[in-house]
C-alpha cells in the first residue's frame, strides 16, 4: 500500500498476481484463464465441465490441474444453489432447498398453499393501497424469487409483476408476493428436466399482455423456447414503449423471441451443433403473423417498422 518507485514516480504497477477482494482480481483471473483455453463456460471460480467421453474429460482435467490449482468434485450434483439429479440419460434441475429457505425467511412454513402464483382477477397498481412498512424485506424477497426462476418458469410472470414495484412497494404488492410464496410452499419439488432430444430443433412460443400495466399502460412480452421437447429459455418482461394496438404489442413480442432464437442458434453453432432446420415461432395474433410476411408497408405500421424488418429478414 502506497508503494512508489523513486525513479519513475508516475508509473502504475501492473500486478502479476492478484488477490481476492482487489478490483484487478476478476480481470486477472479471466485473462489468465482465456490465455490457457479457448472456450469454457465458468462462473467466477466454479466450473462445470461437459465432455463427449470420459477419456476426454480426464485429459482436460489433467491439463487444467497442471495449469491451475483446482479440485475435481466428481459428477455434477449441486451448482450455485441448483440441485442436479441424474436419471438414466436425463438431469433434473431443482432449487428445492433454496425455495425452503425463502419460505422459512418469512416464517410461512405452515401456510396453506394455493394452486396459482398470481390472482388473475386483479392487476397490481403502483398507487393503490398503503405503503409497505419494510421495503428492504420486500426487495430482498423479490430478488430471491428472481433467482428461483432459474428452474421455475411457472412463476416468471408473477415475479416480474412484483419486481416492477420494488422502488415503492405497497401492501397489495406484499400480499401478491406472499401469494407466490404460498404457491411455492406446495410446489417446492418442481424443477426442469434436461436430456437428449430425438428432434434437435428450436421451437418458440410468444404472447403479449396488451396494455396490461394499469399505471403506464405498457404491455408485457412473454416467450418460451424449446430445444426438441425440453424448455431451455423463457422470459416475461414489460415492453419499453407503449403499444397502440394489440398487433403492435404482439409483434414486439415476436421480435424479442426472434432475437433470442438467433442468439441460441449462434450458440449451438459455436458448440458445433448447428441446426439444419428453420426455427418455428408460434404467435396467436393474426395481424402480427400477416405483418411477418406482408412486404407492403403502410402508414399504420411505420412506428414499428424496425421490428417488422428485423423479423421479416429472419423469415
Amino acid at each position: 500500500m502506497g508503494f512508489r518507485d523513486a525513479n519513475v514516480p508516475d508509473h502504475v504497477c501492473c500486478l502479476k498476481k492478484s488477490l481476492y477482494g482487489l478490483k484487478q482480481a476478476p480481470r486477472a483471473w479471466y485473462q489468465r484463464f482465456t490465455d490457457f483455453v479457448a472456450y469454457l463456460l465458468l462462473y467466477v471460480d466454479d466450473i462445470l465441465l461437459v465432455t463427449s467421453s470420459a477419456n476426454l474429460r480426464a485429459t482436460i482435467m489433467s491439463h487444467l490441474a497442471k495449469e491451475f490449482a483446482m479440485k475435481d468434485l466428481g459428477p455434477l450434483s449441486f451448482f450455485l444453489g441448483i440441485s442436479v439429479k441424474h436419471h438414466k440419460d436425463t438431469m433434473f434441475l431443482s432449487q428445492q432447498a433454496y425455495a425452503q429457505e425463502i419460505i422459512e425467511r418469512v416464517s410461512m412454513s405452515s401456510c396453506n398453499h394455493v394452486h396459482t402464483p398470481v390472482d388473475t382477477h386483479a392487476k397490481l397498481s403502483a398507487s393503490v393501497g398503503a405503503n409497505f412498512h419494510d421495503p428492504t424485506l420486500y426487495r430482498s424477497l423479490a430478488g430471491a424469487l428472481q433467482y428461483l426462476t432459474f428452474t421455475r418458469p411457472d412463476i416468471s410472470y408473477a415475479v416480474q409483476q412484483i419486481c416492477i414495484h420494488m422502488h415503492a412497494p405497497k401492501s397489495d404488492h406484499w400480499n401478491a408476493l406472499k401469494r407466490i410464496i404460498r404457491y411455492i410452499q406446495g410446489t417446492t419439488s418442481f424443477g426442469l428436466t434436461l436430456g437428449p432430444s430425438p428432434t434437435p430443433q428450436l421451437t418458440a412460443y410468444t404472447d403479449a399482455d396488451w396494455a396490461g400495466c394499469p399505471n403506464t399502460r405498457r404491455s408485457t412480452s412473454l416467450y418460451c423456447v424449446y430445444y426438441g421437447d425440453k424448455l431451455i429459455s423463457w422470459s416475461s418482461k414489460r415492453q419499453a414503449t407503449i403499444s397502440r394496438s394489440s398487433a403492435e404489442a404482439e409483434y414486439r413480442g415476436v421480435a424479442n423471441v426472434v432475437a433470442e432464437v438467433c442468439w441460441l442458434r449462434n450458440l449451438l453453432l459455436e458448440l458445433q451443433r448447428p441446426l439444419s432446420r428453420a426455427t418455428l415461432v408460434y404467435c396467436d395474433n393474426v395481424s402480427a403473423i400477416y405483418l411477418s410476411g406482408n412486404p407492403v408497408q403502410h402508414q399504420r405500421t411505420k412506428h414499428i417498422e424496425l421490428d417488422i424488418h428485423f423479423v421479416r429478414e429472419k423469415v
